[in-house]
């Protein structure tokens, strides 16, 4: 049977439903696909923008079902409805295309849907269906930056990222290179990245073989990718010391580092642009548990840093628990830790640190705040 674009898209976000992970599940089918560059481009784009905007989709064609349908049939409305909707796909060639990937008992009901969104869709009847998020995420949002800037952050994060390339190759978004940079590792100096999977900040900070950095992460699996990353770009392998290791209580001896990044895990809601399906995985009680390691991960680490060096504590998520609500603990739990000056504009000032919004200048979210022993 030969592969199409949109059916090889309907089998990847069957297997997104069932739980799969996008970046995972689709780089193997695409590589056993055997379509042209052209149409796994297309594929890409379809599984990650239906899977983005899948609660938008799903009201465009609930309001012409009678009933609830299986699964797969779900699978090519949703499909067929982005395409419509969010892609500019012409009608005839979207319809068409995409009821000969249904099941064929089902074809008739998704070509007669698929008509009507494309000649009469109804109106949304918020923000949320209409930027496809759930509710929890932009009322969160709306609490913590404020309507207007949180609707704005969850259109940016509704479109493709860009691929941003450091000088050594790497690809990395510009916010992190910022935090890395912020970290002011100097030639010489012991630096240990206690949260480092995948390994960009961790190599960033080693510079080519300048300073050594142990980078460290909980999970074996995720270490590996640290130690892959760093394998790849040459000189930095020999600086980056991997180690798994549980962030609370790092394998390092107190007050013997220049320099501890923790880039702690968090909620993600500034990364939702890179991540289609986080914002479907992500519950409202992830925000407070990980409020409560990131504290801990902190305190631990403010344990390992020399006087006079410097803890640098970033998260990729804009809630105020992540961010500006840890850096009010830290500033009781640790009152001997002096701020350092945070980023400038586009970076706005919050808490002690500084905070980028997405639609500031077309990065990921992110907040960091660095500390002076």
């Amino acid at each position: 049977m030969t592969t199409t674009a949109r059916g090889l898209a309907a089998r990847a976000l069957d297997r997104i439903e069932e739980g799969a992970y996008a970046n995972l599940v689709l780089p193997p089918l695409l590589a056993a696909s055997g379509l042209a560059e052209r149409d796994r481009h297309f594929v890409t784009e379809l599984v990650y923008g239906t899977t983005r905007m899948r609660r938008a989709c799903d009201h465009l064609v609930d309001g012409f079902l009678a009933r609830p349908v299986q699964p797969p049939v779900r699978t090519i409305l949703r499909l067929g409805a982005y395409q419509l909707a969010f892609l500019g796909t012409p009608a005839h060639a979207a319809v068409s295309a995409t009821v000969s990937e249904a099941p064929e008992r089902a074809r008739g009901l998704v070509n007669a849907v698929l008509r009507k969104v494309a000649t009469q869709p109804p109106p949304w009847p918020d923000d949320a269906t209409r930027l496809s998020y759930p509710d929890w995420i932009a009322e969160r949002l709306a609490a913590d930056l404020g309507a207007d800037a949180a609707a704005a952050a969850m259109a940016q994060m509704n479109e493709p990222p860009p691929v941003t390339v450091r000088a050594d190759g790497y690809v990395q978004d510009g916010a992190s290179q910022v935090v890395a940079a912020l970290v002011g590792v100097q030639p010489g100096h012991r630096v240990a990245d206690l949260c480092a999977a995948p390994g960009g900040k961790a190599t960033a900070m080693a510079g080519g073989g300048a300073a050594l950095v142990v980078a460290g992460d909980v999970s074996e699996a995720r270490a590996g990718l640290v130690a892959a990353n760093a394998a790849r770009l040459g000189d930095a392998a020999s600086s980056v010391a991997v180690v798994v290791a549980d962030g609370r209580s790092p394998p390092l001896r107190a007050g013997s580092l220049d320099r501890v990044l923790v880039d702690a895990p968090c909620s993600g809601l500034g990364v939702l642009r890179r991540r289609p399906d986080a914002r479907w995985r992500v519950q409202p009680g992830d925000v407070d548990r990980l409020a409560v390691l990131q504290r801990q991960l902190v305190e631990a680490a403010a344990v390992t840093v020399r006087a006079g060096g410097v803890l640098v504590y970033s998260v990729c998520t804009l809630t105020l628990a992540e961010t500006a609500g840890v850096d009010r603990w830290l500033s009781t739990a640790r009152p001997d830790l002096v701020p350092l000056p945070p980023p400038g504009p586009p970076w706005e000032p919050l808490g002690r640190g500084a905070r980028l919004l997405p639609q500031a200048a077309g990065t990921d979210g992110m907040y960091v705040l660095a500390l002076r022993h």
